[in-house]
C-alpha cells in the first residue's frame, strides 16, 4: 500500500508541475540558469546580482531575496558575492516526475524601491535512478495446449529519470521456449511480452524460470530485474478474450458515487466451467484505483465508489483481468483509460509574494506597496483569474507578468483622515459559473509633518489684578497637532515684542511644555494698563511647523493710590459754605483743612488746605481796618465814635455801590470770563484744561477707552478764594466726580465696530441770571483725570463753580 500511495503522490506532482510549467512557458526574455540535479548545498548557480544589474552594495541595502513558487526554498542569495547558490538537495524526479522539462520559477524581490524579477532555473536530469519493477517476481500459468506464437504481457519497469537516462530496453535470460518482443501502446511506451517459441510439454518441463532485465540509456548503464516463474497447465486451452485490448472513457470530476464508468465483456470459447468468466482488477492495480472504483465480477461493469478530483489525478489506467473457471484457470487482459473532465470547482487563490510595506502619507501615485500573485488549480477558462479591488480606495492593482500584480498607490493619502487601510482584493475565475475568493491586505499609512499646531482660539483675553505676586500664573494656552509622534509634540515660546520699549520677555515667561504663562514681576495699573503677548506653538517635526496666538492682558486697577487733589479741588469734597454772614470781627484769613476719601478697599485718603482771605469792597484786608478801629486813644473816644458812625454810613453806601458793581461784574463775566478777583490770583487759575480728549483704541477684538486730561497737582495743596465780607450767600461748590452710570452713558455712544476715533469734550456755560446777593468771585475752572479700561470706570470729570452759574459738559464726535 505504501508503494501505491507513493506512486499516486508522484503522479500528482508530475501532473501539477507539468500544468504549472505550461502556464509559464509563454514568458519570454527571463533570466534562466541550468544546473544538474543533486548538487551539493552551497553550489553556485549563477551571479544573480550581475545578471540583474545590481551592485554588491545594493544586495544588502535593498534586501535582495529569492521567493520560490514551489513552496520549498531550494535557493538563496550569497549576500557577499551576489551569487545564487543551492540551499537544499534538489531531486528532479520529486519535483517534475518524468516531465521532459523541469524548470523552477523563482521570484527575486528587492526593496527601496520595491521591485520584482522573474528568473528560471532548469534542473537537468542525471542518471541517478535504476529501472525497477513493481514486483520482483512475476508468476504465469500457461496451459500446455497454448499455440505457438502466443504472447503474454509482462510487467513494465519504471525509471524516474528522463531522456537518455530513462528506461531504454529489456533483455530476457536465454531459454529455448520463450523469446522477448515489444508492443507499442498509445502513450509511446513499449510493453515487453513473452512469445511462446516452442510447444510446452508439462510432462517434460512443468516449471520454467526466466529473468527479465530492464536497462536504461545512461552512462554507465543502470538496470533492474524481475524473476519470471512459468507454471505449465494442462488442457483448458482457451483464454477469455476482450473485444479491445484498451478502452478509453471520460468522466466529469463531480460525478457522484455509483456512477457507471464502463461495462466490459470478455468471451471464452470453452464450454462449461472452462468458459465461465469472472472479472477482476489486475493484480498490480494501485490502491488509489481500488479505493476509487469497483468492478462487478459477473457483469464486468466498473462503477465509481469514491470521488474524482481533476486537480489530483487527471486520468486513470485500470488493468482488468478476465478468468475462466477451468482447471487450470485461463485469463484474458485489457486496460481501461479513464480521463477526468475538469469542472470549475476550485476558487482562485490570492498569494502575497511580498508583505505590504508602510506607506508615507506623502507618497506619490504609483508607489509599490505589495506584490501579489493569483492561481487557480482548475484548467482552461476555469483557471483564468482576474483580480480587482472590492472597494474604492487610493490604491490600484497593476499587472506585471502572467498572474502577478503590483499593489500601487493611485491617489493622495492623508494619515489624519485614515491611518490604516484594509484593502480587500477579489479574485474571480472565468468558469461557468465563476468562482471567486477574497483576501484583505492591511496597509499602514505613516505620518509626515503636514499639520501645524492649532490653538484652541486665535486670541485670548486675560484680566490681571495689579500688584500681583511675581511668578504667579497668568493663563494657560493650549494647542493641538493632528500629526502623530514627534510631529505632534508641541512646545510653546513667546515671540519677542516691545511693551513700553521693553522686551515682553522681561514681563512674562512661558512653560514650553504645557503653555502656562507666568509673570516676572507685579504690574502697576497706573503705569501699564494693557499689553499683548505673541505666543508661538511649534511641533517637533522636520521641518517643524508653527502657529501663533495673541494673549491680551488687561491690568485691573486696585485701590492702591490715595486721591489726588487737582486745582481748584476735586474728588468727593462736596460743597464748602459759610455757616453765617461774614462780619468785620472775623479774621481776614481763614484756613480750612479738608480730608478727601475714596470708596475703595482699603480706603485711601488725602488732605487739602483751603486758605480764604476776606476782603472789603475796596479790596483791602479787614485786618487792617480792624487795626485802625481799635487803635484810637481813649482821649479821642467820643470823636472816634462820631467818626465811626460817619464811616459806617459811608461803608453802607460803599457796600451798596459794591453790590451794584458786583451784579454788573457777574453779568459781564458770563461773556468775557472776567471776575472781580485780583488779576494776579485769577490769571493763575484760568481753565487749565479747556478740552478733554477721549481716545478709543482698538487691539484686535478688544476695544478700550483712554481719557486724556491736564496735569495733576500734588496731593496736598492750598487754594485761595476771594470773598466779600458783606456777602450773605458767598458759596462755592466742588461738584462730585461723574458717576459710573453717567460715564457708561457717554461710552454707549461709541460704536465699537468703527475704526479708532477721538472724541472731544468741550465746556459750555449756561446763561442764567445771577442772584442779586451773589458775587462771582472766580470763573469756572475744571479738570479731568485720565483712564484707560472702562470696566473699572475711574474717570473723574470735575467742576468747580458757583451754584448760580453751573457748567455743563457735552461730547462731540
Amino acid at each position: 500500500m505504501t508503494k501505491r500511495i507513493g506512486y499516486r503522490n508522484w503522479r500528482w506532482q508530475a501532473l501539477w508541475w507539468h500544468h504549472f510549467f505550461l502556464l509559464w512557458s509563454t514568458i519570454d526574455g527571463q533570466t534562466r540558469y541550468s544546473i544538474p540535479e543533486e548538487l551539493k548545498q552551497g553550489s553556485v548557480v549563477g551571479n544573480l546580482a550581475k545578471d540583474l544589474g545590481l551592485g554588491l552594495s545594493e544586495i544588502f541595502d535593498r534586501k535582495l531575496r529569492v521567493a520560490s513558487e514551489a513552496g520549498k526554498q531550494y535557493f538563496s542569495v550569497d549576500a557577499g558575492k551576489g551569487e545564487l547558490v543551492v540551499n537544499d538537495r534538489i531531486d528532479r524526479e520529486a519535483l517534475c516526475g518524468q516531465s521532459a522539462s523541469c524548470v523552477l520559477p523563482l521570484q527575486v524581490v528587492v526593496e527601496n524601491p520595491l521591485q520584482s524579477h522573474r528568473i528560471e532555473v532548469e534542473i537537468r536530469d542525471i542518471n541517478d535512478n535504476s529501472p525497477s519493477f513493481v514486483t520482483p517476481e512475476n508468476h504465469l500459468k500457461i496451459p500446455e495446449s497454448v499455440a505457438l506464437g502466443k504472447r503474454f504481457p509482462l510487467e513494465n519497469a519504471a525509471d524516474p529519470d528522463v531522456g537518455s537516462n530513462s528506461l531504454k530496453t529489456y533483455s530476457l535470460s536465454k531459454n529455448e521456449y520463450f523469446s522477448l518482443k515489444f508492443k507499442d501502446i498509445k502513450n509511446g511506451k513499449a510493453v515487453p511480452e513473452l512469445v511462446l517459441e516452442k510447444p510446452l510439454d508439462r510432462e517434460t518441463n512443468a516449471l520454467h524460470q526466466l529473468l527479465l532485465t530492464a536497462l536504461d540509456g545512461g552512462t554507465p548503464v543502470r538496470s533492474g530485474t524481475c524473476k519470471i516463474t512459468i507454471t505449465v497447465l494442462d488442457n483448458n486451452d482457451n483464454f477469455p478474450i476482450f473485444s479491445e485490448n484498451e478502452y478509453k472513457v471520460s468522466l466529469k470530476e463531480n460525478s457522484t458515487k455509483g456512477t457507471s464508468v464502463i461495462k466490459l465483456k470478455a468471451t471464452d470459447a470453452d464450454d462449461g466451467f472452462n468458459g465461465d468468466v469472472k472479472y477482476s482488477f489486475g493484480s498490480r492495480t494501485p490502491d488509489f484505483v481500488l479505493s476509487t472504483f469497483e468492478i462487478n465480477d459477473v457483469s464486468g461493469e466498473i462503477v465509481l465508489q469514491g470521488t474524482l478530483d481533476y486537480e489530483i489525478s487527471k486520468s486513470y489506467l485500470i488493468d482488468i483481468t478476465a478468468k475462466d473457471k477451468g482447471v487450470p484457470e485461463m485469463e484474458g487482459h485489457c486496460r481501461v483509460q479513464l480521463d477526468v473532465e475538469d469542472i470549475n470547482d476550485n476558487a482562485p487563490e490570492i498569494v502575497l509574494t511580498s508583505k505590504p510595506s508602510p506607506v508615507r502619507e506623502d507618497a506619490p501615485s504609483g508607489t509599490v506597496v505589495a506584490l501579489i500573485s493569483a492561481r487557480d488549480l482548475d484548467s482552461g477558462d476555469n483557471g483564468k483569474v482576474t483580480l480587482q479591488l472590492s472597494k474604492p480606495s487610493p490604491f490600484t492593482l497593476k499587472p506585471s507578468f502572467s498572474n502577478n500584480y503590483e499593489l500601487v498607490t493611485s491617489g493622495p493619502l492623508d494619515r489624519e483622515s485614515c491611518s490604516d487601510y484594509n484593502i480587500e482584493i477579489t479574485a474571480t475565475d472565468s468558469g461557468a459559473p465563476p468562482l471567486s475568493s477574497k483576501k484583505t491586505i492591511p496597509v499602514t499609512i505613516t505620518d509626515v509633518n503636514d499639520n501645524p499646531p492649532v490653538f484652541t482660539q486665535p486670541s485670548y483675553i486675560v484680566y490681571l489684578k495689579e500688584n500681583g505676586v511675581p511668578g504667579s500664573i497668568l493663563y494657560s494656552v493650549s494647542a493641538s497637532d493632528l500629526d502623530s509622534g514627534e510631529n505632534a509634540k508641541v512646545s510653546y515660546s513667546i515671540l519677542d515684542s516691545k511693551v513700553q520699549d521693553v522686551s515682553v520677555s522681561s514681563y512674562v515667561y512661558i512653560n514650553s511644555d504645557n503653555g502656562s504663562i507666568y509673570s516676572m514681576h507685579s504690574f502697576d495699573y497706573e503705569k501699564l494698563k494693557v499689553f499683548q503677548i505673541q505666543v508661538q506653538a511649534k511641533d517637533q517635526g522636520s521641518p517643524s511647523l508653527s502657529s501663533n496666538a495673541t494673549v491680551h492682558v488687561f491690568i485691573l486697577d486696585q485701590n492702591d493710590n490715595a486721591p489726588t487733589v487737582i486745582y481748584p479741588s476735586s474728588a468727593a469734597l462736596g460743597e464748602v459754605r459759610t455757616k453765617r454772614p461774614v462780619s468785620e470781627q472775623d479774621d481776614s484769613s481763614q484756613r480750612l483743612l479738608i480730608e478727601i476719601k475714596d470708596d475703595g478697599e482699603p480706603v485711601q485718603s488725602a488732605t487739602v488746605t483751603v486758605s480764604i482771605l476776606l476782603e472789603d469792597g475796596l479790596h483791602e484786608p479787614i485786618l487792617d481796618l480792624r487795626q485802625k478801629v481799635v487803635e484810637p486813644s481813649k482821649k479821642t473816644g467820643r470823636i472816634t465814635l462820631y467818626l465811626i458812625l460817619s464811616l459806617a454810613s459811608v461803608s453802607v453806601l460803599s457796600l451798596l455801590t459794591f453790590l451794584i458793581l458786583a451784579v454788573k461784574c457777574i453779568r459781564s463775566s458770563r461773556s468775557s470770563g472776567s471776575c472781580c478777583m485780583r488779576r494776579s490770583d485769577c490769571d493763575d487759575y484760568k481753565n487749565p484744561n479747556r478740552n478733554l480728549q477721549i481716545q478709543l483704541n482698538t487691539d484686535g477684538p478688544i476695544k478700550y477707552v483712554e481719557v486724556l486730561g491736564g496735569d495733576m497737582l500734588s496731593q496736598s495743596q492750598s487754594f485761595r478764594s476771594c470773598m466779600s465780607p458783606m456777602s450773605e450767600y458767598s458759596d462755592f461748590t466742588l461738584i462730585k466726580p461723574s458717576s459710573t452710570t453717567d460715564f457708561k452713558e457717554v461710552i454707549s455712544v461709541l460704536d465699537a465696530s468703527l475704526p479708532d476715533s477721538t472724541w472731544t469734550f468741550e465746556s459750555q456755560q449756561v446763561s442764567t441770571p445771577c442772584q442779586k446777593d451773589f458775587k462771582v468771585l472766580h470763573p469756572v475752572c475744571y479738570v479731568s483725570d485720565s483712564v484707560s479700561h472702562f470696566d473699572s470706570l475711574p474717570l473723574c470729570l470735575y467742576e468747580w463753580h458757583f451754584v448760580s452759574a453751573p457748567q455743563r459738559w457735552t461730547a462731540k464726535l
